[in-house]
């Protein structure tokens, strides 16, 4: 199973809206992996089509390893549960259940009216945590969400004049860029799209076809076209969100190019609904979001309660009280309005310490499942 779940963890990022599946075909003789599947990008063929092809004439009697429970529904192909039936494996090993109303148990049970032996909960919490977005995706209708911070020790991005480049080493900034490829779709306010003219890309040798969904919110529209995000958008899509009080002359301008509007409501205060964002991102198949900034938008996506994850490095620098904050404001009065996190990894990345937490209860349910 720990095979399965590391082919799968290689391809996070590649199969939404589908979740990236591992699974391994076993001889029960000689212990011999006969087959190795992962979900192909774009979520097709499934994990278990491509291991059983491995496998061949050799898959009866054999054992399969499954991340994921099995597909019970049929489309174009056979469902997976039935493959793995019509294949004469004597045994499945599923690490966790699939809470899609479409299997929900309906997998395996379709493997033990075939009599096929079926043992469950093998590395589950690993396997959870693997498939939290596509989780998140059918219980919470949105995906996950990792909000990234590059910062000083003391909490900056950027001194007070606005210069950032770089707070963090080249290590870390690599280690940022493979958290891109893990991710469906990378967000960014208008602001820091404005002041950076980022790619969003990935950069890592190998990697470079691995880059994810580039979004903006931009509830005013004010993304230049000479943009790197608008100018490259056919080859890496750029979805730019916008409000409902943006004029049709801005609108028209982005019609030659290949990025594309989103139109999401507002809240009282004229901002974009993130929370409504974040649905319309799940409905478009974005499972996994990486935000990367900036401040404004972290904290509204805080104080929504939307953020699951915080990854933040942290440079062996000082830049001072007059440099820009990583949060904006988040309107807390007293200590026990606060949000609390959980370390959960720290990691000495060349000069710069990465830290991971969990934001506490965020993920709760997605973990209680039965």
């Amino acid at each position: 199973m720990q095979v399965a779940l590391t082919m799968a963890r290689r391809h996070m990022g590649m199969t939404a809206p589908n979740p990236s599946v591992g699974c391994i075909i076993v001889d029960p003789g000689t212990n011999r992996i006969i087959g190795r599947g992962v979900t192909a990008k774009g979520g097709r063929p499934h994990a278990e089509t491509q291991a059983l092809k491995q496998a061949g004439g050799t898959a009866p009697g054999a054992s399969a390893y499954v991340t994921l429970e099995p597909c019970a529904h049929e489309g174009d192909t056979p469902s997976c549960a039935r493959s793995l039936v019509g294949a004469g494996v004597s045994r499945v090993i599923i690490a966790t259940c699939d809470p899609d109303p479409r299997t929900a148990g309906q997998g395996a049970d379709i493997l033990l009216k075939a009599g096929i032996e079926v043992s469950e909960g093998i590395c589950e919490h690993e396997a959870r945590e693997q498939h939290l977005g596509f989780f998140s995706k059918l219980l919470r209708q949105r995906p996950t969400v990792t909000l990234k911070l590059a910062t000083s020790l003391d909490g900056r991005i950027a001194t007070h004049n606005g210069s950032s480049k770089w707070i963090t080493g080249p290590e870390a900034r690599r280690a940022g860029h493979l958290l891109r490829a893990e991710h469906d779709a990378i967000l960014v306010g208008s602001n820091t799209a404005l002041a950076d003219d980022p790619d969003l890309t990935c950069r890592i040798a190998g990697l470079e076809d691995c880059s994810p969904v580039r979004v903006v919110a931009d509830g005013r529209l004010r993304l230049p076209l000479t943009s790197k995000l608008v100018t490259t958008a056919a080859t890496t899509p750029t979805w730019i969100l916008t409000g409902s009080a943006v004029g049709e002359e801005q609108v028209s301008a982005f019609e030659d190019t290949a990025a594309e509007l989103i139109q999401v409501p507002e809240t009282a205060g004229n901002l974009l609904d993130m929370t409504k964002a974040t649905e319309i991102l799940s409905q478009r198949g974005i499972t996994r979001l990486l935000v990367e900034g900036g401040s404004r938008l972290a904290a509204s996506l805080l104080k929504d309660n939307l953020v699951d994850r915080l990854v933040w490095f942290r440079a062996s620098l000082l830049i001072g009280g007059d440099g820009k904050s990583a949060l904006e404001a988040l309107g807390i009065s007293d200590i026990a309005m606060s949000t609390r996190l959980n370390l959960v990894g720290q990691e000495l990345i060349g000069r710069d310490v990465t830290e991971t937490y969990e934001i506490e209860g965020a993920t709760d349910q997605l973990f209680a499942l039965n």
